[in-house]
């Protein structure tokens, strides 16, 4: 397991993760007006993402695909 959550992204990934993972906050904000099962699978994507860009790893990356970043 602990390959598995070894790092596997440098800086720049970090980086675009970070952003997907504050526009995807910004989603369930707006999206907890419209439903709440809505807001709340936006929200639980935006921690995991941020999740991956503050530990450097990516869990596609880890399963074996190849990511461009």
């Amino acid at each position: 397991m602990k390959t598995f959550m070894a790092r596997n992204i440098d800086n720049r990934g970090r980086v675009v993760r970070g952003i997907g993972a504050l526009a995807l906050l910004v989603g369930a904000g707006f999206g907890f007006a419209v439903s709440w099962w809505l807001g709340g699978v936006l929200l639980a994507s935006a921690i995991f993402v941020a999740f991956e860009a503050l530990r450097g790893w990516c869990a596609l990356r880890a399963c074996g695909i190849k990511t461009k970043l």
